[in-house]
């Protein structure tokens, strides 16, 4: 168990004020039993008129920002901290009927896992399937997880990460043919590529922590926000596999918000009213950093006993 502090600044500049509509904000992380939030601090400028926050179908945590005041700046700083367990290998305690493939979900699993097993792109040629199927032994019987960790680390060797600052995802096609995208891209295919076998896949947003005292210069998608996807495994339930980087697992990576498409996991969106030609750019950085191994005191576990948590404030600058 280890504690990370992440701070995630983003800045919209303009070259001369403009109004600013609603803007939707998704940065606080999902608590879970592998990744516990301590805290979370967001500084705004300028002042929003009211910040309301909600939880969506999905149950992540967003932030619904409204202004009054037009500026020629929009400025979003989160700082975070929590501690996170890294597990270094994935424990696939997956159910009997499930640990080859193909097998079928239950009664009671399938009415909810239906729309993250539907196919979301077309695939008119049959190029994703017969991609897929490579992973897929003929003749003899295909273990789940091997299944799986194959693709992941056949998306991370055979394709080429690209940072690009264009909104939005490649179509899995696209992906495949170019054979080379962003995080989020490699994330969609996977998550296409598991739909085309009958298996439950979704979206995450989250951030990347690049370990800076193991000298590991291999992970891709740091100083930014990060995305992969899981996989519903019958006993080993949402399973993350990061095909960027050959992660399986949740080491390093800090998951935000989890989705069907990635369009309803975008980390910041919203509106301004002025002319198009006032925008003069957009900036974005993230920092992960390892705070100090966490060994739970006394008064951390009387804390919890009193119900004294995690805190959660917003700073309206």
């Amino acid at each position: 168990m280890s504690v990370l502090s992440v701070r995630h600044l983003t800045t919209y500049s303009y070259k001369t004020p403009v109004r600013f509509g609603e803007h939707r904000i998704m940065f606080r992380p999902r608590d879970s039993y592998d990744q516990r939030l301590i805290s979370s601090d967001l500084v705004i400028e300028p002042e929003p008129r009211r910040l309301r926050w909600l939880h969506d179908v999905f149950g992540n945590c967003v932030a619904i920002a409204s202004f009054s005041k037009p500026a020629a700046q929009l400025r979003f700083d989160t700082r975070i901290v929590l501690d996170h367990t890294p597990l270094n290998t994935p424990d696939f305690s997956i159910e009997d009927f499930a640990r080859t493939y193909p097998f079928t979900y239950g009664p009671d699993e399938m009415p909810d896992l239906a729309r993250l097993i539907e196919r979301q792109y077309l695939d008119p040629e049959h190029a994703l399937d017969q991609w897929v199927r490579r992973f897929v032994h003929r003749g003899r019987e295909t273990e789940t997880a091997k299944l799986l960790m194959t693709m992941t680390y056949a998306i991370k060797e055979s394709f080429t990460y690209s940072r690009r600052l264009e909104h939005g995802t490649q179509d899995p096609i696209t992906t495949l043919t170019t054979r080379k995208g962003t995080c989020r891209d490699f994330a969609v295919l996977m998550i296409e590529a598991a739909r085309a076998l009958g298996l439950a896949a979704r979206f995450v947003s989250g951030y990347l922590n690049v370990p800076s005292d193991t000298g590991d210069t291999s992970h891709k998608g740091g100083g930014n926000t990060h995305a992969w996807c899981q996989i519903y495994l019958p006993g080993a339930g949402w399973v993350e596999f990061d095909p960027t980087n050959g992660i399986v697992g949740n080491r390093d990576l800090i998951r935000v918000a989890v989705a069907r498409d990635p369009r309803q996991a975008v980390p910041l969106s919203g509106t301004y009213f002025g002319d198009a030609a006032a925008f003069s750019g957009m900036t974005v950085s993230v920092d992960v950093r390892e705070i100090a191994p966490f060994h739970p005191t006394l008064q951390d576990l009387d804390d919890a006993a009193l119900g004294e948590g995690p805190h959660d404030r917003a700073v309206l600058a």
